[in-house]
């Protein structure tokens, strides 16, 4: 289903706000993923005590919840 690297747009949510300048992105979070993604991620997965890890499950298993424009973008990045 998805690869494991959509761990880097579960990254997007799994980062707190003010680390975010500590905190580098891998390259396959563009700009145009992370601003078609980063709200439904955070809305569907990113709760109480995210990781990584969790919020990743939790993109994988909520896939077709997400946008359609989020959802192409994961697509066109190659990591579905």
């Amino acid at each position: 289903m998805i690869r494991i690297g959509l761990a880097a747009v579960t990254l997007i949510a799994a980062a707190p706000t003010s680390a975010e300048e500590k905190f580098k992105l891998p390259p396959e979070v563009t700009p145009a993923l992370r601003a078609a993604c980063e709200t439904d991620v955070r809305r569907l997965c990113v709760g109480r005590n995210p990781t990584v890890q969790k919020v990743r499950l939790c993109v994988m298993a909520k896939f077709f919840k997400l946008g359609k424009r989020c959802q192409s973008q994961i697509k066109s990045a190659g990591l579905l």
